[in-house]
This record gives C-alpha cells, structure tokens and sequence, in this order.
C-alpha cells in the first residue's frame, strides 16, 4: 500500500480520475436505489452522477496532454489514508438519510483530497485544476440543494416524506409494535401466576425473564422468517426480526424487573403500575403511527392485557 505522499504527478491525476469514476457510479447506485420510492431525490443525484463525469472528462483531458493516453490503475484501497467505504449494495433497502450522510462523507474527502493534491503539485495548469476542483466540490453540496430545489417540488417532497413514513411503519414501527404487544401481553400470565402460586419475587423474576427471553427469541424468528420483503416492501426479514425480537424481550422485562424487589407486596404493586405504563405505551404508539383512535387502541389492548393478567392471577391463586 502507497503512502500519498509518495505519489508522482502521473498517479495522483490517475487516482483523481479513477475515484471521479467511482464516485460517479455510486450517485447512479443511489440514484438507482432511490428511484422507485424517491423519484425526486433521484433525479437529484443523477445531477450529481453527471457533475463527476464532468470532472472526470477534464481530469483526463488534461493527464492525456501531460502524460499520454496509458493511464495506470490506482485505486483508494492502494493508498493510505482514504476511509473504506461500505458497498451501496449493503446499505439496500437505500434511505434518505443514509444516502445523504454518505454522499456528504464522500464529497468532503474528495475535497481534502484536492486540496492536498494541489498543494503538492508543482506543475501550474495541474495544480490549477486540482484547485478548482477543490473548489467546486467545496460548492458541491450547494449545488445539491440546488438540484433538490429543481427537482423536488413542495408536492414530490410531500410524496417522498409520507413514502417514508409508511416504509418507517411498515420496517420498524409494525415489527416493534407486534413484539412489544406481544411481550407485554402474553408474559403477564406466566410472571403473575408464578409470583402468585409461590409468593416469591426470586421465583416470579426467574419465570418473567425466562418466558421473555424465549417469547424474544420466538418471535424474532417469527417476523424475521414470515418473508423477504421483497414483494411486501418491509424491509429486511434479519432487521424486522430482530426489532421484534428486542421489543418482545423489552415488554416482558418491564414488569419482571419490578421483582428484583425482595418485598412481593411490593415487587408486585410496582409490576402492575409498570403493566399500565405499557399498555398506555402501546396504544398511544398505535394512536400515533397506525392511525388507531387512541381510545379504541386503549380499550382493545386494555381488555386483552387484563383478561391476560386475571387468568395468570386465577391460575397462580388456584
């Protein structure tokens, strides 16, 4: 591996070309990952996809008039100092926020990497190009509000917002909602039945974190195997699962952790007000993103996790 400062004129003008045309493929992957949810922010960095063919077209231009047609292979993973990044095709299903993080990230060290370029250049017009390059992909990020502003009207953004909020719902929110419902709800009868057949916290804790952590377990597999969201749109099964897995494993938690307590009298008082605190969690979450008047969330999730936390009462009580 190369050190940059060991690199001739030649090679840096052949590394600029060369990551000119890997920054410009990874706009078109964007652009590409984008275009079937977020049409508008595609057109906007197909802009960019060209703006970097530009560059490349005038790095070349000017190394076949210095050094001739034969221009060497160098790539960022040769030389020292460039961050490694992680493929597009990884970062799929693509987000707003992820794209215009990395597309941010990679044109701030592209930037760097003109600057010192320049700086080591002895040859005029060479270092006058790496300068204005420098410059123009300092401006590059105005130049991307700009081309927001051009192919994103008030209505596409709109569109591109609630497109994303439903994917939200739909990658996230459901799979968590599932798990903490389901973690909530069907470890009531287990931790109460136990702590109610054996008055002791120890006993009642043990049975809560058992039936939690293998209702996590259950239901992470679950949601994760039920499909591949690749007609569903729901994302990858390995991140549904496990979200749903953690927000199973959470909701059984919170009222087993009360019974850490050696008082059952009290362990218990703290459980039940623990229990209330998730079922208002889960209906205002309902209320919030499924579009559920909360109420009506109220009432189902309430007469279910009380008919739940009676029969564990009845059956440890027995």
């Amino acid at each position: 591996m190369r050190t940059f400062e060991s690199l001739t004129e030649r090679e840096v003008l052949a590394l600029a070309i060369t990551l000119e045309e890997e920054d410009s493929r990874v706009y078109a992957d964007f652009a590409e990952g984008l275009k079937e949810h977020y049409p508008g922010s595609a057109e906007v960095f197909e802009g960019m996809r060209k703006e970097e063919i530009g560059h490349r077209e005038r790095l070349f231009h000017l190394y076949r008039q210095k050094f001739g047609e034969h221009i060497p292979l160098l790539r960022r993973e040769d030389i020292k100092g460039f961050v490694r990044r992680r493929p597009v095709w990884l970062l799929r299903p693509l987000g707003l926020d992820i794209v215009r993080k990395q597309a941010a990230a990679m044109e701030m060290e592209t930037r760097h990497f003109y600057e010192q370029a320049a700086k080591r250049a002895e040859d005029s017009s060479i270092r006058q190009l790496l300068n204005n390059l420098a410059e123009e992909e300092r401006s590059h990020s105005h130049r991307a509000e700009e081309l927001e502003q051009e192919k994103l009207q008030p209505g596409t953004r709109q569109e591109e917002e609630e497109v994303r909020r439903r994917l939200f719902v739909l990658q996230i929110v459901q799979p968590g909602l599932a798990g903490l419902m389901d973690g909530s709800v069907s470890t009531l009868a287990p931790v109460f039945a136990a702590a109610f057949a054996t008055h002791s916290s120890r006993d009642a804790f043990l049975v809560g974190m058992a039936a939690s952590i293998g209702a996590g377990i259950s239901m992470g597999f679950a949601e994760a195997l039920s499909d591949d969201g690749s007609l569903t749109g729901r994302g990858h099964p390995w991140l549904r699962g496990s979200v749903c897995g953690f927000m199973t494993t959470l909701g059984g938690i919170g009222h087993t952790l009360p019974y850490l307590i050696p008082n059952f009298r009290m362990a218990t008082a703290l459980a039940v007000v623990v229990v209330a605190v998730e079922l208002v969690a889960i209906s205002w979450i309902r209320k919030k993103y499924m579009d559920t008047p909360f109420l009506a969330a109220a009432m189902q999730v309430v007469v279910g996790g009380l008919l739940v936390f009676l029969a564990g009462i009845l059956i440890g009580s027995s």
